[in-house]
């Protein structure tokens, strides 16, 4: 046995040793997408704001990375680029409604072009067995990206929340199976 795999056996052990951190955050989890769940409005404004700060640390990255380039077109572009995402950062916190309205836009666009692409790829490996699957999530993703877009921009205000709050669900119930089969394994 090399040395490497013994770091990676100890590192599992270690992994299964702390099962219980894992149900812990799982629980965590799923007591802040409860409350996600309770008032929608506030999670779509937290998505907002934190969106905001990825977009405007982005920017300052970017403006940061200007000056270290060499050359004045490409400083130029670097500098333009990160004061646009500065400015949209900026943006999502002076008015997270409109931001929230335009997210949610861009999620139904996203969310169709997902689906149409995924119903096409399912249709050209339609020989393939499986391919109706591939078809169904199209379908699925399509029609949500729909339904978001045909009550846009009034949905704008919960929408975000609750994709937050189903995420939040989804990763609380992870992390908890995921820490009871550690458990299970090391008792194994």
């Amino acid at each position: 046995m090399t040395s490497s795999e013994d770091d990676i056996r100890n590192a599992i052990g270690e992994t299964r040793a702390k099962w219980g951190w894992f149900v812990a955050l799982g629980v965590l989890l799923l007591i802040f997408g409860g409350i996600a769940f309770g008032n929608l409005f506030v999670a779509t404004v937290v998505s907002v704001y934190f969106i905001g700060w990825l977009i405007l640390l982005g920017g300052v990255i970017e403006i940061i990375h200007a000056f270290g380039v060499k050359s004045w077109g490409r400083f130029f572009y670097w500098l333009l680029s990160g004061v646009l995402y500065a400015i949209a950062g900026f943006f999502a916190f002076y008015n997270p409604l409109l931001a929230s309205a335009v997210l949610t836009f861009l999620l139904a666009v996203t969310l169709i072009a997902a689906g149409l692409l995924r119903i096409w790829v399912g249709y050209q490996h339609r020989a393939e067995k499986g391919s109706g699957w591939i078809i169904a999530a199209g379908i699925v993703t399509l029609l949500v990206g729909l339904l978001i877009a045909f009550r846009w921009p009034a949905n704008s205000l919960w929408i975000l929340g609750l994709f937050l709050a189903i995420d939040l669900v989804f990763q609380g119930w992870t992390f908890i199976a995921f820490g009871l089969a550690l458990k299970a394994k090391a008792r194994a």
